[in-house]
């Protein structure tokens, strides 16, 4: 088989359909548009959600709910967790979503003082509990605000 000898299937190409070409065709006259009315100008139609001047159901529902775009939410990690490292590791964030104990960073993440620490890290995060910054500094560690 040649490129030149190259055929489409049977029936894979239909001619374009020509509306609004005689009467005929099936389709001429108002070419399926129906006799006057809105919807049979150019550009007619109502748009998405309109009925007919009646109040409309987005209307009609009562609205509730408040979202703050100011919240900012931290990925949280307990004291206890911090003790799958070893000694003098540096911990930052991209190493706690790389060790699993974060799924994502958020807006930042924030260590709770929640359980006991036994090793001595450098623990780098945007925020620390006043308990689990003493906690890490009495484990011979060190805290850094990023």
């Amino acid at each position: 088989m040649k490129l030149n000898e190259l055929k489409h299937a049977e029936g894979a190409k239909t001619p374009r359909y020509r509306k609004g070409r005689g009467l005929g065709t099936g389709n001429g006259k108002n070419a399926g548009s129906g006799n006057k009315g809105q919807n049979s100008r150019t550009g007619g139609g109502v748009r998405p959600g309109f009925e007919g001047g009646q109040n409309p159901l987005y209307r009609r529902l009562p609205k509730f709910g408040f979202y703050n775009g100011g919240r900012v939410s931290y990925a949280i990690v307990n004291l206890s967790s911090l003790n799958a490292f070893e000694d003098g590791t540096v911990v930052t964030p991209t190493l706690l979503i790389e060790k699993g104990l974060v799924k994502k960073e958020l807006d930042g993440v924030k260590i709770l003082g929640n359980g006991s620490l036994t090793k001595k890290l450098t623990v780098k995060a945007s925020k620390f509990s006043k308990s689990a910054e003493k906690a890490i500094v009495e484990a011979g560690g060190k805290v850094e605000v990023i």
